[in-house]
């Protein structure tokens, strides 16, 4: 018989308070779960007696680094384990039925009628043949509607999921949505059956904040209308705490820790937990106050782990359900933690500031990007200009469809613009990246969201590297070699996983290969288009410190995309604040962050209350401030009928807002 070894975990301590019995009837019942993989190895353990309960209408998060068994448990739920895993013990109840001994036809209807999931990766839940409309329109007719009432139950749905222009997105495919727009699909797919279980596996990876807000909103109306259970899987630990009303840590297959999100996050008992929150960028930190925490760096967490123990970090009252709550819950921990850590901050070498003088490494001037879907024009970006010098990091926020990919697919030269001009270290930079001299290939290059969509899953990492370096850098034999353990030396990755395939890293491993391929002919710019939003809190952490250490040590540009705020303000200099294909903010990060001018931007991080559904957007017809129907201090006829300038308010801080125009001077923040 095939011996069953348990993952390798900490020893168990005492999880928290126990949750109090409830009235309601469970949705999911799990009860001393066991799953097992089989290896060359033999069987091994990746959940191991797991058991924990969710109510109807009650909101479950499930956290722990990548790796922990949280999709497993997903997977195991709705029978989908892949051919080398199985359940050896324990129970799995669903809407009050033994999922393990239903048969085919009563599993279909299970997971037609009582189980939704929303997928991390859109593009894989959505059938690239099929309109999106065909596909969201079969979801209500699942429930019973026909006809015109599931076309008009579909577009309702997707204006509650705030897709801008719905009619368009219903007569879209899928590739011709952005990454958050097809998520937004995806959820209301979802929400057409009102399950009894509503799994969410990193669902809000690809959502921006303002429509992240929506979405959470949206789910915590159908969970208490129609007593949807929800499973929310997430690395983003501010959003759990605020959606959940309780929450598990899984640590390498075993559940450590279980409580609401105020005992969790304000008094975590388990050191595994404080662990995690320690890797999470707190607003207010910049990569000029040291390197981020890593669950690798014992020293990083184990001040932090006594400070837990003794339970004198403060917190606040259990219970914050509101839109600040998770944030604010986390935050109690988070100062702590940064005073425990801040001997050890002071005493790594931390990146200097950019100089602002010289020349920039890239310059985009006017650049215009337009799109035709069916007999529309859609704007995708209008008359966009920046600049990104040596050793600088510019960051790109905004909005899922704003045209921050279309921006980074126009810069290295997978798309032409239509108007506009690039230039490279001084140089005019050809719109395709085929008719691009090799030292400009060499000199731009990009790390993107999914380093398993990158790298060929099949090649060796020296396969990889080398390739890299003999396209770019030209170099054979044995400098070649040496090359290559360069890179992985930058990227601290051992060099015996050189024979190492893709497919056999992790996540994070394969993020490290992507940047080590990216260094490989020494770039002068790196476009990093969400670089660390696919990955959990510790590997983000590692790697954004690797980016910092890369960027301070060879001094590269970077033009940085990213969903997630915290991590913009950790490691941008300068941020370009795009709605809807313009720009309507650029300061440095201090100055964005701690006096946004823009209504948008105010909105974007949270300073005044979510914005209404985003308008249909038909630019041909356009006048005036592309925000004035969104914005709630917008002047009337006066910013619905003419188009705002760029003011300038201080330290290089530009505005594109009538508000700070003559005849009103808003004063900044105000």
């Amino acid at each position: 018989m095939t011996e069953i070894r348990p993952p390798a975990a900490a020893p168990a301590v005492a999880r928290g308070t126990l949750r109090p019995a409830t009235p309601k009837p469970y949705a999911l019942r799990i009860e001393s779960l066991r799953v097992a993989y089989r290896g060359d190895e033999g069987e091994r353990l990746a959940l191991d007696d797991l058991s924990f309960s969710i109510a109807r209408g009650e909101a479950y998060g499930l956290v722990g680094e990548s790796g922990s068994g949280k999709s497993t448990v997903a997977m195991a739920i709705a029978r989908y384990l892949a051919r080398n895993a199985r359940i050896v013990g324990g129970r799995i109840e669903l809407a009050g039925r033994d999922v393990a001994t239903l048969e085919r036809r009563a599993l279909r209807e299970m997971r037609t009628r009582d189980l939704s999931f929303v997928y991390q990766d859109p593009a894989r839940a959505l059938n690239p043949t099929l309109t999106v409309g065909r596909q969201l329109i079969e979801s209500f007719e699942l429930t019973g509607l026909r006809g015109t009432k599931a076309h008009d139950a579909a577009y309702e749905m997707l204006e509650r999921v705030q897709m801008p222009t719905p009619e368009r997105a219903l007569a879209s495919y899928p590739h011709q949505l952005s990454g958050g727009m097809q998520q937004r699909v995806v959820i209301a797919m979802a929400l057409a059956k009102r399950p009894a279980l509503l799994i969410l596996d990193e669902a809000t990876t690809g959502l921006d904040a303002t429509v992240e807000a929506e979405i959470i909103a949206l789910l915590q109306t159908l969970r208490r209308a129609s007593d949807t259970a929800l499973l929310f899987i997430s690395h983003k630990l501010p959003l759990v705490a605020e959606l959940c009303d309780y929450i598990g840590v899984l640590e390498r297959g075993k559940l450590v820790e279980e409580g609401t999100p105020g005992q969790m996050f304000a008094h975590p008992e388990h050191p595994y937990t404080a662990a995690l929150l320690a890797c999470l960028p707190s607003f207010g930190r910049t990569k000029r106050d040291g390197p981020l925490a890593t669950l690798g760096d014992a020293k990083a967490y184990d001040g932090p782990r006594d400070g837990f123990a003794r339970g004198t970090i403060g917190g606040l009252p259990e219970g914050a359900a509101n839109r600040d709550g998770g944030l604010r819950v986390i935050e109690a921990g988070l100062r702590a933690i940064e005073a425990a850590g801040r001997g050890m901050a002071a005493a790594q070498q931390s990146a200097p500031a950019p100089s602002s003088d010289g020349p920039p490494v890239l310059s985009v001037t006017e650049v215009s990007k337009t799109y035709r879907i069916g007999t529309d024009t859609l704007y995708a970006l209008d008359r966009v200009s920046l600049a990104v010098r040596p050793g600088e990091t510019l960051g790109i926020v905004g909005e899922s469809g704003s045209g921050k990919t279309t921006l980074a697919r126009i810069i290295a030269g997978l798309v032409p613009a239509d108007t506009g001009t690039l230039t490279l270290e001084g140089a005019p930079l050809r719109e395709r990246v085929e008719r691009r001299s090799r030292a400009q290939i060499a000199a731009l290059q990009s790390v993107f969201q999914n380093p398993h969509n990158a790298l060929n899953r099949s090649h060796q990492l020296r396969t990889l590297l080398g390739r890299a370096i003999g396209k770019l850098a030209r170099l054979r034999g044995q400098a070649r070699e040496q090359r290559i353990h360069a890179l992985l030396d930058a990227v601290r990755l051992p060099h015996a996983r050189l024979s190492a395939r893709a497919r056999e890293l992790s996540g994070g491993q394969q993020q490290r290969v992507a940047i080590a391929r990216a260094f490989a002919g020494e770039p002068r710019l790196l476009i990093c288009d969400e670089p660390t939003s696919a990955l959990d809190v510790s590997v983000q952490a590692s790697i954004l410190n690797l980016l910092v250490e890369l960027q301070r040590t060879q001094q590269v540009g970077y033009l940085f995309i990213s969903h997630d705020l915290a991590v913009i303000r950790y490691i941008a200099d300068h941020v370009v604040v795009l709605y809807h294909g313009q720009v309507v903010e650029t300061a440095s990060a201090d100055d964005l962050f701690a006096r946004p001018c823009h209504p948008y931007t105010e909105a974007l991080l949270g300073a005044t209350s979510a914005p209404a559904r985003t308008p249909d957007r038909d630019a041909p017809e356009h006048r005036g401030c592309i925000y004035a129907s969104r914005c709630n201090v917008s002047l009337g006829l006066r910013c619905e009928q003419q188009v705002p300038a760029d003011y300038e308010v201080g330290n290089g801080h530009t505005v594109r807002c009538h508000l700070f125009g003559p005849g009103y001077g808003r004063r900044r923040g105000g």
